[in-house]
């Protein structure tokens, strides 16, 4: 079974029943990171910890945990190709 490099990064839409359904799973940093992923605009680790007011190993515990569920995405960012910036899959 071999998928094309288009699939392989391809994002994952979740519905919102999904979403929540997996969230309900996670620790509440990652809860708390998903909420403030809510917004439009990807953010960053750093903006992330700074909304959240968490502090940077937590966020990236809870940024960890969301990848690995699948409930957020990320991407090199346009402004910065240095930093990676998070967003949801819903």
């Amino acid at each position: 079974m071999s998928t094309s490099p288009i699939e392989a990064n391809s994002p994952v839409r979740l519905s919102d029943a999904e979403f929540r359904e997996r969230l309900r799973e996670l620790p509440p940093s990652a809860k708390l990171i998903a909420k403030v992923l809510e917004g439009d605009e990807p953010l960053s680790q750093g903006e992330l910890a700074e909304e959240s007011l968490l502090p940077d190993r937590t966020v990236r515990y809870a940024l960890n945990r969301l990848e690995e569920s699948e409930l957020i995405g990320s991407r090199y960012s346009f402004k910065d190709a240095r930093k990676q910036v998070y967003y949801r899959n819903t």
